[in-house]
């Protein structure tokens, strides 16, 4: 039985968030459950105490609900060239699921948004497989196969899908819609197919 396609974000401003619900739309769309999660800020307080659930927006992840995913798609905003803060953080407690091998064999992507063209969107997209590489996963890019690859003046790479957010717009263009949802539905339809093995 293939389990659900898990698409995990941290988004400060909605960009990030924006773009995991039009992949989740795309996995949908190929016949897939999915879930939408975040993960908490972190803090340079000491005595921060993080809410076990947000007050607003989609569940925090669980390792349960990686551990019993048959995909993922994974998003975070570029922080100098790489994943912020919040996404590292939680990657760095997944040790158990990956001692266990548990996501080794599962699909892959990965998507970001930064604030200006040349932002580090290539390299956070890049640097956001390792960790799914060091887990096992088999990383699923966008092929040109997508017309909007081609086309594009906004977001888009064969690396994963990417938003370009000028003067923090959260909305996405025509093109970074279609390239989201052509995500989605190809993730979707790995993890299919490797379900029926």
């Amino acid at each position: 039985m293939v389990g659900p396609i898990l698409v995990l974000y941290y988004s400060l401003h909605g960009a990030t968030r924006n773009l995991a619900n039009k992949i989740a739309l795309g996995a949908q769309m190929q016949g897939a459950d999915v879930i939408v999660r975040t993960v908490p800020k972190v803090s340079t307080g000491i005595d921060f105490e993080q809410q076990p659930v947000p007050e607003s927006g989609d569940p925090y992840v669980t390792l349960e609900e990686l551990a019993s995913c048959s995909g993922l798609a994974l998003g975070s905003p570029t922080r100098f060239g790489n994943m912020s803060s919040a996404m590292k953080h939680f990657w760095d407690s997944t040790s158990s699921l990956w001692l266990s091998a548990n996501l080794s064999g599962k699909p892959g992507c990965v998507f970001t948004s930064s604030s200006s063209m040349h932002g580090g969107q290539e390299s956070t997209l890049l640097t956001m497989m390792i960790p799914l590489l060091h887990h096992g996963m088999l990383i699923s890019g966008l092929p040109y196969s997508e017309p909007e690859l081609h086309s594009t003046q906004t977001g888009g790479s064969p690396y994963g899908v990417s938003h370009l957010s000028v003067q923090n717009k959260s909305e996405l263009s025509q093109d970074e819609q279609a390239l989201c949802i052509a995500q989605g539905k190809r993730l979707a339809l790995i993890a299919q197919k490797l379900g029926q093995k």
